[in-house]
């Protein structure tokens, strides 16, 4: 058994695979993550934190590392070009710059090693899409509850100071690349 998150505007008991964005990192369905702590820190204010554990008996499961596959599989997405045919996609979320990142090399600014050394920076984070009905049907809720505003401001503080770094780290990688 898996231990997944997903925050949101309500208790979610039973998830819909099919509602969401096609052109998403991992495609249309619904997206949890393994780390409680960072479905924390993205959720809004007033957020309910859901909790489920996923029995991945029997299900096609495809773990995506922070690499050319995974760089690719998400490019694929970003065009709505799924492909991969699995219940349940895992692997790294990518970082903010994705439209840009991508928008850049299709305009042929950027070549497809840098485009993916600026998707490389900052912390590493895990997402988990369910992709089929029967992945949901594996999926247990467990609990929900609302998060109060003391921790919506403390995640929210937290996330506000990663993203200052990395935005540092970026202009630094950004810099090195323009220099040689």
């Amino acid at each position: 058994m898996l231990t997944l998150y997903h925050a949101g505007k309500q208790e979610i008991p039973r998830p819909d695979v099919h509602f969401g964005r096609k052109n998403a990192d991992f495609g249309q369905g619904f997206y949890l993550t393994p780390d409680r702590e960072f479905a924390c820190r993205w959720a809004g204010e007033g957020a309910v934190l859901n909790e489920y554990e996923l029995d991945e008996t029997g299900l096609l499961i495809h773990t995506f590392q922070r690499d050319e596959a995974w760089f690719d599989y998400i490019f694929n997405n970003r065009r709505a070009r799924d492909g991969l045919g699995a219940d349940v996609v895992a692997g790294p979320v990518a970082n903010d710059t994705i439209y840009d990142t991508f928008g850049i090399l299709t305009s042929g600014f950027l070549s497809r090693e840098e485009a993916l050394r600026l998707l490389l920076i900052g912390p590493e984070y895990r997402q988990v899409a369910l992709k089929t009905e029967r992945a949901a049907e594996r999926l247990k809720w467990v609990s929900a509850r609302r998060m109060t505003r003391a921790e919506y401001e403390r995640y929210h503080e937290l996330l506000a100071e990663e993203n200052r770094a990395y935005q540092a780290l970026l202009a630094a990688k950004m810099w090195s690349m323009a220099e040689g």
